[in-house]
């Protein structure tokens, strides 16, 4: 009896544990600029998928279509102004390097507040902002302070250190990785699309960012129901976030940050 006890421990011991199955690439999507326009946004909110919609503060339509979106379980984040290099206008509710922290913090709080339901915060321009250490402590320690909520970085400067800030607050954050319709040209989005699904196949997850044109729209509609037969997930960005937590090592880069992104000059 020994014996075979033996035998059997040893044969158990040769057998590789059971381990789970590799989840499924997975993408994510934001659409951003929400608000100003009232039908772009309904069109917008009723794509066929559990995409992400990110409303800019202050805006006509942004509390009521972010209502919508909660009401068909879709995320709301909130799409946070931030000075670019090119000083274009942000419009109400923007964010300046020249701003004291109490004038900051005041600003963040009252963008906030204009939008209901908001999961998470990602920057709308900010190449310049989101350079300076200062106002992105300043932000991340505000997130910390209201928790539960994420950080995306639109990643609109390759100097970007908004996303390193993120984590050394222990924020749950991911950076964007495509931006879809910086073209509006059908064939044009439709590359980006692509390059988005071979991303995620690569690495595993993959982030993109679109807006409410006409012509980003019409693509989606189409394109959103193929996706589930390519063999990838669409998740809301708070589960992208978790499932690329999922596929990080201890020790290794963040996942999204491997590879440099194409970054837009604003």
């Amino acid at each position: 009896m020994a014996v075979f006890t033996a035998v059997l421990c040893t044969v158990q011991a040769a057998v590789p544990a059971e381990t789970a199955p590799s989840p499924r690439p997975a993408i994510a999507i934001i659409i951003d600029d929400l608000g100003q326009k009232l039908g772009a946004g309904v069109r917008a909110v009723m794509l066929p998928a559990p995409l992400t919609y990110s409303f800019l503060p202050h805006t006509p339509y942004a509390k009521s279509l972010a209502r919508l979106a909660h009401a068909r379980n879709k995320e709301v984040m909130m799409h946070l102004p931030m000075e670019a290099l090119d000083h274009r206008p942000l419009g109400p509710g923007g964010l300046h390097p020249g701003m004291s922290r109490d004038e900051f913090v005041r600003v963040v709080m009252e963008n906030l507040a204009s939008v209901p339901h908001v999961r998470g915060i990602n920057n709308h321009m900010g190449s310049l902002l989101t350079q300076k250490e200062r106002p992105m402590r300043w932000l991340m320690e505000e997130i910390v302070r209201l928790r539960p909520l994420y950080f995306i970085d639109s990643h609109t400067s390759r100097h970007s250190i908004a996303q390193a800030v993120a984590r050394e607050y222990h924020i749950p954050t991911l950076r964007r990785h495509v931006f879809l319709d910086h073209e509006r040209e059908p064939a044009a989005i439709a590359h980006h699309f692509r390059r988005l699904l071979a991303l995620a196949r690569r690495q595993g997850v993959a982030l993109a960012i679109g807006h409410p044109h006409p012509e980003t729209l019409a693509f989606l509609e189409a394109a959103l129901p193929r996706v589930a037969a390519e063999g990838i997930d669409i998740l809301p960005v708070s589960r992208l976030i978790q499932r690329a937590a999922m596929l990080e090592s201890p020790g290794n880069a963040p996942l999204l940050a491997r590879r440099p992104a194409a970054t837009l000059p604003q």
